[in-house]
């Protein structure tokens, strides 16, 4: 009777056994999945995190090498008025922070675009009875979209350069140095409220197409 009762009491413990070995394949299945599938997700995170910077780069605009504006120009194509021979630091040579320096003899290695702002800028001198009047082109060795940028926030910059006009003494006004100084600060205007509305200012110097004095 014993005999019997083992026999039969065997195939239970193998079922269990079984039952056993199932759960635990099941439970390490479901592990690694898990495991895949956070790993499959930083993978894409990581990706898409690169997509994310690639289109933050595309939309700043790029420096323009003179020899990719020749090969426009002979392609028939159009980028403003372009300059060739006056590097980017102006008439007087001085260079702008955060813009290419000249690459010695031989003039700038970037192309220069020009634009002419409409109308001139009418404003009082600081402490003093006189005002000025001054006409403004600005250049930039960037592609055309620093250009757009100048153009679709006209009214700020104009803004900006009156405040700058009215911040100048009368005595900084009658030199070569004085107006060069004065250059420099309108850039500056110019760039920090291009930089204000889009993230990037590029605009290298400012050009004096008018300037009266009464």
């Amino acid at each position: 009777m014993s005999d019997k009762k083992d026999e039969a009491a065997a195939p239970k413990k193998k079922g269990k056994l079984g039952k056993l070995l199932v759960l635990g394949l099941g439970t390490l299945l479901l592990v690694g999945g898990g495991v895949g599938a956070g790993l499959y997700a930083a993978s894409s995170g990581m990706i898409g995190g690169g997509g994310h910077e690639k289109d933050a780069d595309a939309d700043t605009p790029k420096l323009v090498p003179k020899s990719e504006q020749k090969r426009a120009g002979a392609d028939g194509g159009e980028g403003g008025d372009h300059g060739g021979g006056e590097s980017e630091g102006g008439e007087s040579g001085e260079k702008h922070e955060g813009l290419p320096t000249p690459a010695g003899e031989g003039g700038d290695k970037y192309a220069s675009t020009y634009f002419t702002m409409e109308k001139d800028f009418t404003s009082n001198l600081k402490e003093s009875a006189h005002f000025i009047q001054v006409g403004l082109a600005v250049s930039t060795p960037y592609d055309d979209r620093v250009i757009s940028n100048l153009k679709t926030h006209e009214i700020a910059v104009r803004s900006a350069v009156l405040m700058t006009l009215g911040d100048t003494a009368e005595d900084d006004i009658f030199t070569n140095t004085g107006k060069e100084a004065l250059q420099k600060r309108l850039v500056q205007s110019i760039n920090a409220v291009l930089k204000q509305k889009e993230g990037f200012g590029g605009v290298g110097n400012v050009y004096f197409t008018n300037f009266v004095v009464q």
